[in-house]
């Protein structure tokens, strides 16, 4: 019953492997499940209706980043046919950005048809065809001396994958950007990049635990500001590991930690994962990140409506994928020494302050 109860709570990292800080958090603590089993196993009472809370009411065209100054959006509807094959469009928009700002914040939201937008990934097309990819789940905001530049001219391609539904739908998307004032330069720029994306994927019929590993070089100091895995319905599990160049006079070899590890994966909920500020990843250069993917592709997974087909890579939700976005900013060697130093003094005042109470 406590795996139930985690399993809907939209949040799928492991509590017991690697960095369990996030800004999003959205799971349920050990106390949250335990206080729902003792009253599922009480029979599930009800209480007095006169202490009932009013219905929660949730508004999905809100947005999360406050008022934006720039909003994008697709210059018509796109008409969905019922019970249609899945496609694939790039809607590109320009919004009209006559001067370079550094965004603070930026969203994307569906405004019509949320249902039969399977998935959709968002750039910005600078004016010398270079692309910036952006993260199209939840509201992005980048913390203060970080952001991301949006030069004049700069265009937004709007990546939809669309599945259709039972019935005829219209669907529209818009974007919208929120910057920091004008001529301000924050210190750090933002980046999002896709490791993995193996397009020799190979998912044998009737086969569990299919195992597969995508590497990525970082060669400077990086700071690593959100993960974002991505798969199918076959997916299992996936972990997020740093090799670390460690070297000394004991040993010049490497070292691996793992950063976080996602045991059910659900394809239903494609979610970024935000590190908490104290808890970012800061990694030197010539580190390795290490994605390794597991799938499942028998009858055993729920999502599976065909454990006797062979599996491979590819764009429908019936095919499969093995990657992450890695969201973040480089530093110079003078900046990740100094942060290093002092993660190191706050981690040992925390451990100081725990200690002094414990001996009082």
């Amino acid at each position: 019953m406590r795996r139930f109860f985690s399993s809907i709570a939209r949040w799928f990292i492991d509590p017991n492997v690697g960095i369990n800080e996030f800004k999003n958090y959205g799971g349920l603590s050990d106390d949250e499940i335990a206080t729902i089993v003792k009253w599922v196993d009480a029979g599930a009472p009800k209480g007095n209706p006169a202490d009932m809370p009013a219905p929660a009411k949730f508004d999905d065209d809100i947005w999360h980043i406050g008022a934006p100054e720039l909003v994008a959006a697709m210059p018509e509807d796109l008409i969905v046919k019922a019970n249609g094959p899945d496609m694939w469009r790039n809607i590109v928009v320009d919004p009209g950005l006559t001067e370079d700002r550094y965004i603070k914040a930026v969203e994307i939201k569906p405004t019509k048809g949320r249902r039969v937008i399977h998935h959709m990934g968002t750039s910005l097309i600078y004016p010398d065809g270079n692309l910036a990819t952006m993260q199209s789940k939840n509201a992005n905001i980048f913390e203060d001396g970080s952001g991301r530049l949006m030069q004049a001219g700069t265009k937004v391609q709007f990546q939809l994958h669309i599945h259709p539904y039972r019935e005829d739908t219209t669907t529209s998307v818009e974007i919208g950007f929120i910057f920091y004032p004008k001529g301000y330069v924050p210190k750090h720029v933002a980046i999002t990049e896709l490791m993995g994306d193996d397009h020799e994927l190979d998912l044998p019929a009737n086969t569990d635990n299919v195992r597969y590993d995508s590497y990525k070089m970082l060669t400077k100091p990086t700071r690593i500001l959100a993960y974002a895995p991505h798969m199918h319905t076959r997916a299992k599990a996936q972990c997020l590991e740093a090799i670390l160049p460690e070297k000394s006079e004991q040993r010049d070899g490497n070292k691996v930690e793992t950063l976080n590890c996602i045991n059910h994966f659900d394809f239903n909920w494609m979610m970024v994962y935000e590190y908490a500020t104290d808890a970012q990843p800061l990694l030197p250069a010539g580190t390795v990140l290490h994605l390794v993917s597991w799938y499942n592709n028998t009858g055993s997974n729920r999502l599976n409506n065909d454990p006797n087909n062979w599996i491979g890579y590819g764009q429908r939700s019936i095919d499969d994928m093995a990657m992450a976005w890695m969201t973040f900013y480089n530093l110079s060697e003078e900046e990740f020494q100094q942060q290093v130093a002092e993660r190191k003094t706050k981690s040992k005042q925390i451990t100081d302050n725990f200690s002094s109470k414990v001996t009082q």
